[in-house]
């Protein structure tokens, strides 16, 4: 698994700093302020800083970028790394300047001089989330990321919230690791049993092996597994730190997604790899709630399968009942997630009796033609509950963007032959593929849908996150559990 960067706070040491190794990291506003600490520096390196913060190439940076001095006259360090950072930034600036540090020292330690900035927990989050690699099948594995200390006045009063923010960090690594399995190693058997370490932290995992799915009545995820030597499997997970209903979160996760029958193009199929990604971003969230403790309810299930071509394969126009007795013709074998989901969602209802529901899925293609990369697809029953939702995304820099649902996109799924089909066609297909999804929501129960397919994976990096997985919900559903949900 991914070794998370130690990062620690110390109380600020002046006169150590000249005989200092390594790379030394100083946060200095826009206006180019020195801090006492960077004063000190400065007056180290014969005015090297304070050169540094009148230059054309400072006043280009935006907030959270850096510069970096190579080899600073009358210090011992090899660098020194000037963050440009406002002393009460906010929370977005704060990551994105941790963030610049880690892509500028890449493994190497490094000392921080943050005395009088505030949000320095995210600094550090940003830092360790930056740091992310991904070389488990490397032959030459990444160097081991140096430790990081943060220098400040009282390191006691950063401890909580440094403690909390490489929760999320963990918890972010747990799902990008997943999601960046590929499907011969993380087969729904191991996908399972990493879950079941889970029971290390506390939460209880519970196993729901195909036999005991039969007898539930979950045809409708059977049906997509049939064609996979790979068993299916439906994985509880329950964190009992609160009191009251449980906040449910569903993931889909779908091992490897060939289409089945309806097989999909060889161009590019290598990436269903991912196809777990919503199954990933609740694993993850349900460790970081372990590891800070949260003082909250929170159940996560997750339905694993594999969705292969096979003579046992199901076929399109095949009938299917589902866990809640709805009839579904499956009309397309590509479009499985949704049968997955269905009876999960009906069946996190009727034994958990949860609060309300958040699920995710990498469902939809047509989701990243409406909004690209930059923001997965909201959709909901509930404004209420989608504000609390969007408003925990925003927070958290996780673009999000709320999506129609309707009775024009119920009918798109009527067909004569079943209660519903699982595609409505390609007119508005992640509304389609919503309301499908809708239907298994019992009348009352707050629900939120996100389909993440377009911001699970990227091609190229982001802020917080190098090419590949990103990891993406897991600040913003733990957010969410923070707000609304945590007590005391």
């Amino acid at each position: 698994m991914t070794q998370l960067r130690k990062i620690t706070f110390a109380e600020t040491k002046l006169d150590d700093l000249d005989a200092m190794q390594g790379t030394i990291a100083v946060l200095i506003n826009a206006a180019g302020t020195l801090s006492p600490a960077a004063r000190r520096v400065n007056r180290l390196c014969k005015g090297a800083v304070a050169r540094a913060v009148e230059t054309e190439a400072w006043g280009k940076l935006a907030e959270g970028d850096v510069l970096t001095l190579a080899m600073p006259v009358g210090l011992q360090a090899e660098a020194i790394v000037l963050m440009k950072l406002e002393r009460k930034p906010e929370v977005t600036a704060a990551r994105k300047a941790g963030a610049s540090l880690a892509k500028a020292t890449g493994a190497k330690a490094v000392t921080v001089l943050a005395e009088g900035t505030a949000r320095l927990a995210d600094v550090a989050l940003g830092l360790a989330l930056r740091g992310y690699k991904f070389d488990e099948h490397l032959t030459d594995k990444a160097e081991a990321p140096g430790d990081a200390v943060i220098w400040v006045k009282d390191p006691g009063a950063e401890a909580k919230a440094v403690s909390d923010a490489l929760a999320v960090a963990e918890g972010v690594f747990f799902t990008r690791d997943l999601t960046s399995e590929p499907a011969n190693v993380l087969t729904t058997t191991e996908f399972a049993k990493r879950l079941e370490g889970l029971k290390a932290l506390g939460v209880e995992v519970e196993v729901l092996e195909e036999d005991r799915l039969a007898e539930l009545g979950m045809r409708a995820l059977l049906a997509v597994g049939q064609g996979s030597e790979s068993p299916s499997k439906v994985v509880v997970m329950r964190w009992k730190g609160g009191e009251g209903a449980p906040l449910a979160l569903v993931g889909k996760g779908v091992v490897f997604d060939t289409g089945g029958i309806s097989i999909k193009p060889a161009a590019g199929m290598e990436e269903m790899t991912m196809d777990m990604g919503g199954a990933g971003v609740v694993s993850g969230v349900m460790k970081t709630l372990a590891l800070r403790g949260a003082k909250a309810n929170v159940v996560g299930l997750v339905g694993l399968v594999e969705n292969m071509p096979d003579g046992k394969a199901t076929r399109p126009g095949d009938i299917v009942k589902s866990m809640r007795g709805v009839s579904i013709e499956i009309v397309n074998t590509d479009a499985e997630g949704r049968l997955v989901l269905a009876d999960v969602l009906w069946h996190c209802q009727q034994t958990e009796k949860p609060a309300a529901i958040v699920d995710l899925a990498t469902l939809t293609g047509a989701c990243i033609i409406a909004l690209g990369h930059d923001n997965a697809g909201v959709f909901s029953n509930d404004d209420g509950f989608a504000g609390q939702f969007l408003k925990a995304a925003e927070a958290e820099g996780e673009g999000a963007w709320r999506l129609p649902l309707g009775k024009g996109y119920h009918n798109q799924i009527k067909t004569l032959k079943a209660d519903i089909k699982n595609t409505g066609g390609r007119p508005a297909g992640a509304s389609t593929a919503a309301v499908f999804l809708e239907r298994f929501i019992e009348d009352g129960m707050p629900w939120i849908h996100l389909d993440i397919a377009g911001v699970a994976q990227v091609s190229s990096e982001t802020v917080l996150a190098p090419k590949g997985a990103t990891g993406w919900g897991v600040m913003a559903l733990d957010r969410l559990v923070r707000d609304h949900y945590e007590k005391g």
